[in-house]
């Protein structure tokens, strides 16, 4: 009897960046041949997160080219390892930020696996074999059954794949910091691909929600498209008085350089202002703002896995999904230039199924 053929791997047709000029193109790779712990999966949609701009841009300075973007992906299974039994053919999946950790160390036996220090990025990272991990602008992904995740079947896919890093990046801070109470009321800072989930998420645990926006004219979609219980102008001197000691907890998605003092001000005693954005340059904070009234300022990167399935499952409980603009593959350098100037409302996400192979 002849031995049973080696599993090979599986050519993908992508787009990706090849330098820090950003500009994305037809790229075609090799994934790894699925494993017996392995999840394979048609790519049906995926989002562009503002992380993806600053990637193919080499601005945090550990970008790996040619890079393919892509952490939002939600996808199609097509193939399992021996070893999986949590998924099967036919199955509709995701994939966030991450695509492997070492499972033993204190945060991955938490279920933090954002925090271990040997985690792998799904992209633009090398991973435990020595492969460069490329991301979901492309049309398969092969991944880890650990890190694979079950979406929601009453939610459409396109406006649910951003839940896999917009929904998780603010959910997950939510939670940690009690910041989910009924009743409360909850800030946001920026109306952004995060800060609308943010708003999403306080709306559905019951707070009282105030937008903090820079843009007077994003007043009436914080109130009438996302149900925002106030709206506060940032750069007016006497609205931000008015609101001085009214909010018990703030969630910040501003990735630019911004005073966090005024928003500190804002705060009532033992209020929480958790950072989630990521500015280039440090921020500054008077040590007065927090003295005066205990208050506290902490930051949060993304969630682990089993609290990224959780919010998946509270999403599709309650009907959340992202705002979304659906573009497909040939039109991602408009849409990266459009997201630097944050004209988006309030996610690009790529049509991967219906125009990659077709425009490549």
């Amino acid at each position: 009897m002849a031995p049973a053929a080696a599993a090979t791997e599986v050519e993908v047709d992508a787009w990706a960046a090849r330098d820090t000029s950003g500009h994305l193109s037809p790229f075609t790779f090799s994934r790894r041949a699925t494993g017996p712990g392995d999840v394979k999966f048609k790519i049906l949609f995926c989002g562009v997160c503002h992380s993806d701009l600053h990637q193919i841009h080499n601005d945090w300075g550990n970008s790996i080219y040619p890079m393919v973007p892509g952490h939002e992906m939600v996808g199609e299974v097509t193939e399992v390892g021996s070893e999986v039994k949590a998924f099967k053919v036919g199955e509709i999946v995701g994939v966030g930020c991450l695509v492997n950790s070492c499972q033993t160390c204190d945060p991955c036996t938490q279920h933090l696996e954002q925090y271990c220090g040997k985690k792998v990025w799904t992209y633009t990272d090398k991973d435990y074999d020595g492969t460069i991990t490329q991301g979901g602008y492309s049309t398969i992904m092969v991944c880890r059954q650990e890190f694979v995740l079950k979406m929601p079947t009453n939610l459409p896919l396109d406006a649910a794949a951003p839940l896999l890093c917009a929904g998780i990046t603010v959910y997950s801070p939510m939670k940690h910091f009690q910041m989910d109470v009924a009743g409360k009321h909850f800030g946001v800072v920026g109306l952004g691909g995060l800060g609308h989930m943010a708003v999403k998420f306080g709306k559905a645990f019951g707070m009282t929600v105030t937008v903090f926006s820079t843009s007077p004219s994003k007043e009436k979609e914080a109130r009438e498209l996302l149900g925002a219980d106030r709206f506060i102008a940032s750069k007016d001197p006497e609205q931000m008085k008015a609101a001085a000691g009214s909010i018990d907890y703030i969630i910040d998605t501003v990735s630019a350089a911004h005073p966090l003092d005024l928003y500190l001000s804002t705060l009532k005693l033992d209020g929480k202002l958790v950072m989630v954005g990521i500015p280039e340059k440090p921020l500054s904070i008077h040590a007065f703002s927090l003295t005066s009234a205990r208050r506290y300022v902490g930051g949060s990167g993304i969630g682990g896995i089993k609290e990224t399935q959780e919010m998946l499952d509270f999403c599709g409980e309650h009907n959340i999904t992202c705002l979304i603009e659906k573009i497909p593959i040939s039109y991602i350098n408009t849409a990266m230039e459009r997201l630097g100037k944050s004209d988006v409302k309030y996610r690009f996400v790529i049509d991967i199924a219906n125009s990659l192979k077709s425009e490549d």
